[in-house]
């Protein structure tokens, strides 16, 4: 099983990075990749900008990571409630690929957190209603409230019994799904 998981963040310290990529650990025998989008960073997407120049290859580039994935892990940070800008570039420069979806219906986990007691509810209430629109086939969605205070940043994983026992649950979904499909 192929994983890619997707920190939704430009961030170089990003807690959703570090929450995507504790995630990713609980897959048994996968291949995982964790990506950040500094790698994807493009010019802010315009019309005219795709007319004079095309889709630039970054866009392309993360594409193709999505497609030779099994299982996606996404975790978005929140600004002002919705995706980051860094984010929503990628999401626009993606979605301008002729003839495909930006997700390619792929099975994703949706996760955020961030160091209130929201833990990105309102970017992930966002994704959970926009991403279907793309091709996005989320199967369970998680937050993380009070980041600094659930997640042991010298242990790289969650610290709230809980809180993880929950994502692992989440995580055993995800994984039963996508070994049902590769029967």
């Amino acid at each position: 099983m192929k994983i890619l998981a997707i920190a939704g963040s430009n961030s170089e310290v990003s807690m959703n990075k570090q929450l995507v990529a504790y995630a990713s650990t609980l897959f048994e025998n996968a291949e995982v990749e964790v990506i950040d989008l500094n790698p994807f960073e493009m010019p802010i997407y315009k019309h005219e900008r795709e007319l004079a120049g095309g889709v630039p290859q970054e866009a392309h580039d993360f594409a193709a990571k999505i497609d030779g994935a099994d299982v996606l892990l996404v975790s978005l940070g929140e600004h002002n409630g919705t995706y980051s800008t860094a984010f929503k570039n990628v999401f626009d420069w993606v979605s301008r690929i002729k003839d495909r979806t930006v997700w390619n219906e792929v099975p994703m986990l949706l996760m955020s957190t961030s160091p209130g007691g929201r833990g990105g509810a309102g970017v992930l209430e966002a994704a959970s209603k926009r991403f279907p629109f793309h091709g996005g086939n989320v199967v369970e969605t998680f937050s993380l409230p009070f980041f600094n205070d659930n997640f042991d940043k010298a242990a790289q994983k969650i610290s709230n019994e809980e809180k993880d026992s929950e994502l692992k649950e989440k995580i055993k979904k995800i994984a039963a799904i996508e070994t049902i499909l590769e029967k």
